[in-house]
């Protein structure tokens, strides 16, 4: 059974950094593009980074050039470096991985993610 959890998040100040990272463990099959998501309060839930098994990443506009997405692939890990965050930052954060040989899309159970002003 293919799990994906998620570590990192917290509480910071405005203007400060946070580090999350998202292990996926019990897959038989290469993990292909993974991201993270978030979903504010009362909004709908957004991408945030994705990145492909190759390394090509993609960024919404709201966190390009503050936040940094990567992975190991040895690990299975992504990870998503956030700096210069700001309040509405604030969000629950979701990874998620997509397994071409299944066609199937796992989730992450979350981490929640507060910048204070």
């Amino acid at each position: 059974q293919v799990q994906l959890v998620e570590s990192g998040g917290g509480l910071v100040q405005a203007g400060g950094s946070l580090g999350l990272s998202c292990k996926v463990s019990g897959s038989t099959f290469r993990v292909d593009r993974m991201g993270w998501h978030r979903q504010a309060p009362g909004k709908e839930i957004e991408l945030v980074a994705s990145i492909s098994g190759s390394g090509n990443t993609n960024y919404a506009d709201s966190v390009r050039g503050r936040f940094t997405i990567s992975r190991d692939n040895v690990k299975n890990t992504v990870y998503l470096q956030m700096n210069s965050l700001k309040p509405e930052d604030t969000a629950v954060y979701y990874c998620d991985a997509w397994i071409a040989a299944t066609s199937f899309h796992h989730w992450g159970q979350g981490t929640q993610v507060t910048v204070s002003s």
